[in-house]
């Protein structure tokens, strides 16, 4: 009876540490689904507009809003190609 019991301690433990791993990793994906989301891309670039355009108007820069407009789509081509780049750096490391 013994060994039976220490085999259920095992499997115990090896299911509770299943359970954990398979938390972690919805916890992950869904860090992942935020870092790739469209509410969050368009959130960051609202605010970078924002702040970019206060920052020209305080430094005195004329036509302020329009040329907030050049480091806010700077910032969103940055993260729309950044996932391309990505792609095609992996399939070349790999190869």
């Amino acid at each position: 009876m013994d060994d039976l019991e220490a085999l259920h301690e095992r499997l115990n433990i090896l299911e509770n540490s299943l359970k954990k791993i398979t938390e972690r990793n919805l916890r992950v994906e869904a860090d992942k689904a935020w870092e790739t989301s469209f509410l969050r891309i368009g959130f960051v670039t609202f605010i970078t507009y924002v702040c970019t355009a206060f920052v020209f108007w305080l430094i005195g820069v004329e036509l302020y809003m329009r040329n907030a407009l050049i480091p806010t789509l700077g910032y969103l081509l940055s993260t729309q190609s950044l996932s391309l780049l990505r792609s095609w750096w992996i399939s070349h490391r790999n190869s």
